[in-house]
């Protein structure tokens, strides 16, 4: 499997595949608290059939040109992943996300692999318009979206249920003419 270099500091991104369903499990469990304050994604896997399933999802959005999932991985410990949750090659748009196990937070991982699955989105398959949705309240994520070259658009009120409450999602966005790579 390939992994492609996120600097020199021991870190890459290379594909998740159902067979890494227990690893991704034991990565999930490590950061299972810390994700979860955001990200519902904790609360979809819960132990390895289900781990696999989320994989399988990914794998068959993968062979649809219609989403990704790629690992982070620091010294080889997958420790993250960012994610096109959505792709509508057709309409020329997707939805970008990520998430970290709380001991790789700070090393600007994120950014580094959303620049890559970003510009791949981009310059490969032709999306002229990538989002980013988070919490208002999660200023790390935004930072991100900042560190990308991305816009806030704006506010969707309650927009979604996580852990049987509403919260408010902003809506960042960057578009394929004003796409630099992310350079900060």
């Amino acid at each position: 499997m390939y992994t492609i270099p996120l600097g020199d500091d021991g870190a890459g991104l290379c594909p998740l595949l159902p067979r890494q369903a227990g690893e991704f499990l034991a990565h999930v469990d490590r950061g299972r608290e810390f994700i979860g304050r955001f990200n519902g994604l904790p609360d979809v896997i819960t132990d390895l059939a289900s781990s696999r399933a989320f994989l399988q999802a990914y794998a068959e959005k993968e062979a649809a040109d219609a989403g990704r999932i790629c690992g982070i991985r620091l010294d080889g410990t997958l420790v993250g992943a960012v994610i096109l949750r959505r792709m509508d090659v057709t309409r020329g748009t997707a939805e970008a996300g990520c998430w970290l196990e709380p001991a790789a937070v700070g090393r600007g991982l994120v950014t580094r692999g959303a620049r890559v699955l970003i510009d791949w989105a981009i310059r490969e398959r032709g999306i002229h318009r990538v989002e980013w949705w988070v919490s208002p309240h999660n200023a790390p994520s935004i930072a991100v979206a900042r560190r990308l070259g991305m816009r806030r658009d704006g506010l969707l009120r309650e927009s979604y249920l996580h852990r049987g409450q509403r919260h408010d999602e902003e809506i960042w966005s960057v578009l394929a003419p004003e796409w630099t790579g992310g350079a900060d």
